[in-house]
């Protein structure tokens, strides 16, 4: 959700202030359609809302938050293992030895694709609004002693246990709801919801759930309000679609639904809305919503990995270790999330390592059919997975697959930043011939002394990754870097906490991996 924005959210109770006025469910008769929606009970619409005086820091107080990051495009990890190899401190393939130390894959899983659609010459300049969320990612964070949950988290868990077992049907009924009262923003959204469907729902239950977890939500709300601004997402967007999702929830949570529930809803999603919308207005005074980007090299390192290589038609700043998401034209309104394979550089490309991977719109077409001369569409950077150059730690860093586009744009910036700290990467794969970049990586190795590369290999079968992680440790003065399919993030996550690293030392961008362990 996008564009300008009104002043803070009212915080208050949730009868007058707020952008709906609550009001009991009304009784469902026997018969219903349960798919279909009814125009038996409305919730009164939400007030449009304005451009504010005062925007997203106003909210760091406000909601809390955990922070997810790109779905996973890629099929679930393997375990990674690799041949026995030297002791760490041992030469390392390719050569060095190693001194003594004192986040369609990319880097980040990408959201699986499905469906069909057309495609016009080139994509539209005004696209969907409120899809997927555009993850955010943040050090690993290990659920502490939860506080007490507030009164209306409590509510809102008791109206999501209930709702749980039927969350198809309250996704189908909410986009029913949606359409049906707003055939305005049909259009907006892409033409197959097969992948759609589950995720602007998802996005906003899962908001809902942890609003009491602050340090995680804020964050993520702001990340996901300034990435919403490609889709074109307006301001009276947010109040349409919380009536739906209010619609969708008091039509089945019929146990625990009650005034009072709803009202809690409507606070909670009043101040959730509100932290994107501030965020979007802050966003429009400093960068475009997307940026046109010319492919200008289409490299195929295999039958179904290619490093693609665009121009931005404006400059595009971002940091070694972020994602962005792009969009082709063979698929309008479908976005996807990718890592930049290098550090920034001085002509300004940006480079992608994408995967296809079977029934991926966006991948496939980026592998098979993009071509020097065809123009994508790039949403903002994201993603906190960056270096810490204040700091002197080394850096341990583990990609599979494609994952290893942003530990190689990890690699490149500190070489360029001058340090000379350690960095230990493990690059896993499937197999020898999945190693599509490790010419790459063990040239680097022989630049510059204080990197090892280690291939992992999962054919090979004798030492699986989280095991390889430890025969080469001590870890403790390191920073750890995860990137590739979501297996491979939970099994090194795990892994990297049992040798002892701190979880504020760890870093991936995983969506499914915040969401299982901070939420």
């Amino acid at each position: 959700m996008d564009a300008p924005t009104t002043t803070s959210a009212d915080s208050g109770s949730g009868g007058g202030g707020g952008w709906f006025t609550p009001r009991k469910a009304p009784p469902t008769g026997p018969g219903t359609n349960q798919d279909t929606p009814s125009e038996g009970r409305k919730v009164t619409p939400i007030r449009p809302v304005g451009r504010p005086e005062r925007i997203a820091d106003d909210h760091a107080e406000t909601v809390p938050a955990q922070s997810p990051a790109p779905a996973a495009e890629a099929a679930p990890a393997p375990q990674y293992v690799s041949a026995p190899g030297p002791r760490p401190r041992q030469a390392a393939p390719g050569g060095n030895a190693r001194p003594q130390p004192g986040p369609d894959a990319t880097a980040r899983p990408h959201a699986a694709q499905h469906g069909q659609g057309s495609s016009p010459a080139h994509p539209p300049h005004s696209a969907p609004p409120v899809p997927a969320p555009e993850p955010t990612a943040e050090a690993t964070p290990r659920p502490a002693p939860a506080p007490e949950a507030s009164p209306d988290a409590r509510l809102i868990r008791r109206t999501l246990e209930e709702v749980g077992p039927d969350a198809d049907k309250v996704t189908s009924y909410f986009y029913a709801l949606l359409f049906v009262r707003h055939p305005e923003l049909r259009p907006l959204f892409p033409a197959s919801m097969d992948t759609q469907r589950d995720r602007l729902l998802k996005a906003l239950l899962t908001a809902a759930e942890h609003a009491d977890n602050k340090s995680v939500l804020v964050p993520y709300l702001q990340n996901l309000g300034r990435g919403h601004r490609k889709y074109g997402t307006q301001p009276e967007h947010y109040p349409a679609v919380g009536e739906c999702l209010i619609g969708a929830l008091t039509r089945y949570a019929t146990t625990t639904w009650d005034q009072e529930t709803e009202a809690a809803w409507v606070r909670t999603y009043t101040t959730i809305s509100q932290v994107m919308i501030d965020a979007s207005a802050a966003d429009e005074l400093r960068a475009p919503a997307w940026w046109y980007g010319e492919v200008v090299s289409h490299d195929l390192r295999t039958p179904d990995i290619a490093v693609v290589t665009v121009r931005p038609d404006q400059p595009y700043p971002f940091l070694a270790g972020q994602y962005t998401s792009l969009e082709t034209p063979w698929w309008p309104r479908i976005w996807r999330h990718y890592s930049f394979a290098s550090a920034p550089r001085s002509d300004g490309l940006l480079s992608f390592h994408v995967k296809a991977v079977p029934a991926g719109w966006v991948s496939n077409a980026l592998v098979h059919r993009a071509r020097p001369g065809d123009v994508i569409r790039l949403g903002p950077p994201s993603g906190s997975m960056t270096v810490d150059h204040s700091s002197d730690s080394g850096l341990l860093c583990l990609g599979g697959g494609t994952g290893i586009a942003p530990i190689k744009a990890l690699v490149e910036d500190v070489a360029e930043h001058g340090q000379r700290r350690p960095v230990e990467v493990f690059y896993g794969a499937r197999t020898d011939h999945d190693l599509y970049d490790i010419d790459t990586m063990l040239r680097l190795q022989q630049t510059h002394p204080w990197l090892a590369v280690r291939p992992i290999v999962d054919q090979q079968a004798h030492l699986q990754l989280p095991d390889a992680v430890r025969e080469y440790g001590p870890w403790n003065e390191y920073d750890a870097y995860l990137s590739g399919p979501p297996g491979m993030i939970r099994n090194g996550v795990d892994a990297l906490r049992d040798i002892g690293i701190p979880v504020d030392r760890i870093r991936h961008d995983s969506v499914e991996e915040l969401v299982a362990t901070g939420n």
